[in-house]
Formats: C-alpha cells, sequence, structure tokens
C-alpha cells in the first residue's frame, strides 16, 4: 500500500524560507514532484525531480525554490527561499509508481506567507 507523508508546512513572513519533506512508501518510484493549489485556481506543477535527480521547475520558482530526494529514504524535499505572498497554497507532494503506472497524491501541506 502507497503512503506518502508530508510535513514542512506553515506561516513565514515574505522572504522568509520554508523546507517541505514527502516521505513515500509501498512502492519504488520513479518521478516525485510538489504541486500548489491556491484558493479559487487550479493546481500547478511547482517542481519535479527524476529518480536520477533531474530537477524540473516551474518558471515561477526557479531560482528560489529547490527540489531533491533521498532514494534510500523514498523522500524528496522542497526548500522554498525568498518567498511571496503569492507563494501562499496547499502544496501536495506526488510520486509516480511504474508498475502499475501510477501516480499518488500526498494530502497536502499549507504554506502561507504573509507579515
Amino acid at each position: 500500500q502507497v503512503q506518502l507523508a508530508e510535513s514542512g508546512g506553515g506561516l513565514v513572513q515574505p522572504g522568509g524560507s520554508l523546507r517541505l519533506s514527502c516521505a513515500a512508501s509501498g512502492s519504488i518510484f520513479i518521478n516525485m514532484g510538489w504541486y500548489r493549489q491556491a484558493p479559487g485556481k487550479q493546481r500547478d506543477l511547482v517542481a519535479s525531480i527524476t529518480r536520477g535527480g533531474s530537477p524540473n521547475y516551474a518558471d515561477s520558482v526557479k531560482g528560489r525554490f529547490t527540489i531533491s530526494r533521498d532514494n534510500a529514504l523514498n523522500t524528496v524535499y522542497l526548500q522554498m527561499n525568498s518567498l511571496k505572498p503569492e507563494d501562499t497554497a496547499t502544496y501536495y507532494c506526488t510520486s509516480d509508481t511504474m508498475t502499475p503506472p501510477r501516480t499518488y497524491w500526498g494530502q497536502g501541506t499549507q504554506v502561507t506567507v504573509s507579515s
């Protein structure tokens, strides 16, 4: 049974930093990543990373966010620096399995950037 456990969200002032973590279990995961959804908006990709460590970022977070993973721990991280109010959203972890091919979602963690 695949499970994803997210942690690290919270309230931070503009310009601050947060680190999100997502521990996955129950399978071997190829791509892992983070999406976010603000109230009234669609859910968008923030960043993803292959099992080999190749990252991909949304233009809005390039240079501020860094995604990484530890394959031994099946954990993906999102280091968020220079946070802006527009980064406020619920952040969801995703993990892809190969057999069967499927994307799993975490329960979401709230990130609020406000003074």
